[in-house]
């Protein structure tokens, strides 16, 4: 037994274990958001694992050219005083992560915590590496056994290169075919079911002007669990005009379920023709909103505008999956872009033939996962003859495409985190602070605002932080980032990588979860508002603020 132990030990690669000890050090620094210890545990086991796996690959590969290796003595001695190296790194990292992770408590108005719980950390990232390196042992043998099969009819380099392929092939389809399909088919299931529960708090509207009515279009079980929250949430007439002091209409919403159509373009026939049904092309504004992957609207989005607009104003949505947001993206990417364009063209269509000065002024508006669908409702060549108003996104995911071309495209010395582009008479940026007048004041045909916060990893999540810093870790930093957070190839990918995950775990308006308050502004400078004061702007930014 003790044999067995002592040859375990040994056949641990001496460089493996270096990087994998440097890269378990690195991963204990801070990134976007704050972790707990189960987190950073898992993490730092990951961050050892590719570490490993790396240096790993560097002995081999040193070992392949034909290189020069140490001699056995001073191979032991540079192992041990590596080793001993790495002990005293792994001892001050592990000692300075609880004033690393309150570097980003502080900044989110989070408690400090007094311990990160490093023997914890270390037992969670210990057993994590270990299954991780099981992994790799049985990679590598199943490697080394296709090689020796394909030996039989090809050199002995290329049937190794060979049996690495058909290892790799194996670990792949296993992964996809088996294990993501279950996950993505169990959450499905589970989404499905969650979508068609209706709340006891949420009844029927008797109102014959909602969806979901006796009069209305579509039923009530076909909104969906969201579209119901959706329709029946939201301020009243009654309760604006209590805040404004001003007369105030009934705010529409309409929404399209799954259940409602099969397929997006029918979906969108049937919130076109509910929201032909009550009014809405007869009010002064009209939003055509992208839910989120499971449906949902961001009340604090769409209420804030009601507000301003003092309820002469019409929204319209419609479905297209059960799934979160990020499964969305992952198992079904181009659901969103096909809703967001059936629905355009669909109200788009209809709005375009009705009279100019007795339409409503058109505007899209969309949060997370919904604000890449909406970028893609149309392109600008099929609206510039009769353009929509303009489009408030918040949150942008790091794919969506116009985001990212004005962000690279920013003018020389603006921050990435919040650029400015060109002379701002289209596209503007902003986050908790309100940034928009910097940009200048006049406004093109079209006006288009991006709501982001620096802290969001939603939005910043940069695959190719891999191998270089992103843009947006250049000083100066958002002020919600922490000045701790310090690149390292690989580590800070998978920094963001579990950032990315955790993105709504942050208290309101930080991260990923956009606060009623920092919607205001944007929507005061897509929809041109002008009838409120400062001081009024003020008072609703307050009353967003104290209702939660």
């Amino acid at each position: 037994m003790r044999d067995w132990f002592w040859r375990l030990l040994l056949s641990f690669s001496a460089t493996g274990l270096v990087l994998g000890t440097l890269f378990f050090a690195a991963s204990l620094t801070p990134s976007l958001l704050p972790r707990t210890y189960v987190m950073q545990g898992v993490l730092s086991g990951v961050a050892m694992a590719c570490g490993y796996g790396l240096g790993v690959a560097l002995a081999a590969l040193w070992f392949w050219l034909g290189l020069p290796e140490p001699k056995d003595r001073v191979r032991l001695w540079l192992a041990a005083g590596a080793g001993g190296l790495c002990g005293v790194v792994v001892l001050v990292f592990l000692w300075r992560t609880a004033e690393w992770q309150n570097s980003i408590r502080t900044l989110m108005h989070l408690p400090p915590i007094e311990t990160a719980h490093p023997f914890y950390v270390g037992l969670i990232a210990l057993a994590v590496f270990l299954v991780l390196f099981g992994l790799g042992r049985l990679f590598a043998f199943l490697a080394r056994l296709f090689a020796r099969t394909s030996r039989r009819a090809a050199p002995r380099r290329l049937s190794s290169v060979i049996g690495t392929a058909l290892a790799a092939t194996l670990f792949w389809t296993l992964a996809d075919g088996i294990l993501v399909r279950f996950v993505l088919h169990t959450a499905d299931s589970s989404f499905r079911r969650l979508d068609q529960v209706i709340e006891p708090d949420t009844a029927e509207p008797s109102d014959p002007g909602k969806s979901g009515s006796a009069a209305s279009l579509v039923r009530w079980d076909e909104l969906g669990r969201m579209g119901r929250s959706f329709v029946a949430s939201g301020p009243t007439a009654g309760d604006i005009a209590a805040f404004t002091g001003k007369p105030a209409m009934e705010p529409l919403r309409v929404y399209a379920g799954l259940n409602a159509a099969e397929t997006p373009e029918a979906r969108a026939k049937v919130a076109l023709d509910e929201l032909i049904r009550v009014g809405g092309f007869e009010r002064a504004t009209l939003v055509i909103v992208m839910p989120t992957g499971t449906g949902w609207i961001d009340p604090e989005g769409i209420d804030t505008v009601e507000y301003l607009h003092h309820g002469d104003i019409a929204s319209v949505a419609i479905q297209y999956s059960y799934l979160a947001s990020w499964l969305s993206l992952l198992a079904e990417p181009d659901y969103g872009a096909e809703a967001a364009r059936a629905l355009f063209r669909a109200v788009y269509g209809h709005w375009t033939s009705l009279p100019k000065d007795k339409r409503p002024k058109l505007y899209l508006y969309g949060l997370s996962l919904g604000a890449l669908s909406s970028e893609q409702s149309a392109e600008l060549f099929e609206v510039i003859g009769d353009p929509y108003q303009g489009a408030l996104w918040a949150g942008p995911p790091f794919p969506s495409r116009i985001w990212r071309k004005m962000t690279a495209d920013r003018n020389a010395g603006t921050p990435a985190w919040l650029p400015r582009f060109r002379d701002g008479s289209y596209v503007r940026f902003t986050s908790q602070e309100n940034a928009l007048p910097a940009a200048g004041e006049h406004w093109g045909p079209m006006r288009i605002v991006y709501l982001q916060y620096a802290s969001d990893p939603i939005t910043f999540y940069d695959p190719y932080a891999f191998y270089r810093q992103p843009a947006w870790m250049a000083v100066p930093r958002g002020p919600d980032v922490s000045p701790d957070f310090e690149w390292y190839p690989v580590v800070t990918f998978l920094q963001l990588t579990l950032d990315m995950a955790m993105a709504t775990t942050t208290p309101m308006g930080l991260g990923h979860v956009y606060a009623g308050e920092h919607y205001i502004d944007p929507w005061i400078a897509v929809t041109d508002v002008t009838d409120w004061s400062a001081a009024d702007v003020a008072r609703l930014k307050e009353r967003f603020r104290a209702g939660r």
